[in-house]
């Protein structure tokens, strides 16, 4: 399973931008049958359980998009009460999310967002363990492309590429199948003015690779997101202690 922790960049001398984010993620229309819950965590943060590793790119390019966010995802073990706050979770891939957005704060002029392997102390990344590992490095580098893609679109580009996703048709191939044409029609313009946008917005190429960073994603929850009654080694917390595995920003 995946956690998303998501903290606004620069907030000491903005304003507190969490309120219209968790109403935009509300609103995204997701894959997968579970709606995913995004709460504030703490100060201008959001954190979120999500359980499709395409859910989780469509979440993190959204956010990358306006440049005012660090993304940090998570993978791993996740426990967490039905229809519960993400605050009220434990679990590895909590850890992971907060270690991911704190090295996603240290990207400098790369694109900020980590991906990170829930790993208990002390287990060695061999194996299945190794794999997911792996996966995630992997799933970072393609997110990250994706996420350069994103940040460097125009307000042009994104006028065109919002109404290409808002007329293509379901089950087709986004930007393709003559939704350019209808496009053209409602934002009164050519359509080779719309294909021209399209090829250097990189919309095509968003959308072929899109599908490789779900994969990679899927590929690290499944080595990694085994379920905490089922990890050898685990135990549970005494009644009333602290979980080992949640760290101070995850309260």
């Amino acid at each position: 399973m995946f956690v998303m922790t998501i903290d606004q960049r620069g907030s000491t001398g903005d304003q507190d931008r969490v309120p219209a984010l968790l109403e935009q993620l509300a609103r995204l229309e997701l894959p997968g049958t579970d709606k995913p819950i995004f709460d504030r965590s703490v100060g201008d943060e959001v954190q979120g359980v999500v359980r499709d590793a395409a859910a989780v790119v469509e979440i993190a390019l959204h956010a990358l998009r306006g440049g005012r966010w660090y993304v940090g995802i998570g993978v791993g073990t996740v426990a967490l009460p039905p229809h519960a706050s993400p605050r009220e979770g434990t679990g590895t891939a909590f850890v992971a999310a907060r270690r991911a957005v704190e090295l996603a704060k240290g990207a400098g002029s790369q694109v900020p967002l980590s991906v990170v392997p829930g790993i208990m102390a002390g287990e060695a990344a061999r194996g299945a363990a190794g794999e997911g590992v792996q996966a995630c490095a992997n799933a970072e580098a393609v997110l990250r492309l994706l996420g350069r893609l994103v940040q460097d679109r125009t307000q042009a580009q994104w006028r065109v590429v919002d109404a290409l996703r808002r007329l293509g048709t379901p089950g087709q191939r986004q930007g393709r199948h003559g939704s350019q044409k209808h496009v053209a029609l409602e934002l009164r313009i050519s359509e080779q003015s719309v294909s021209r946008t399209v090829i250097r917005s990189g919309w095509q190429e968003e959308w072929a690779a899109r599908p490789a960073a779900s994969m990679l994603l899927g590929y690290a929850d499944s080595r990694l997101g085994q379920a905490p009654e089922d990890a050898p080694g685990r135990k549970e917390a005494p009644a009333g202690q602290e979980p080992a595995n949640r760290t101070e920003g995850d309260r």
